[in-house]
């Protein structure tokens, strides 16, 4: 059974957790960040339920991934915590 994608995401290092909000909603996923989430997930290929392959492939051959839309969802959404986030004046 999948973890939730607040619990998913709260294992990530603060850099981790930087580098999916950076890509945005829709980016591909690098190998170091789907790591990551595996590894956030319970371990190797656990994340796969929070990525999804989009069809096409990088230039090694490799499918590009982005975050599943109810993830991105959670992430960049107007509930997220971190839209919330208390700006410096």
């Amino acid at each position: 059974m999948m973890a939730d994608i607040e619990t998913v995401l709260g294992r990530l290092t603060p850099e981790e957790f930087d580098g999916l909000r950076a890509l945005g909603p829709s980016g591909h996923l690098p190998r170091h960040l789907t790591e990551a989430l595996d590894r956030a997930a319970g371990g190797p290929g656990a994340g796969r339920g929070y990525y999804v392959p989009t069809g096409s492939v990088s230039a090694t051959g490799g499918p590009h991934v982005v975050l599943r839309s109810d993830v991105a969802g959670w992430l960049f959404g107007a509930a997220s915590p971190v839209s919330e986030v208390q700006r410096e004046p």
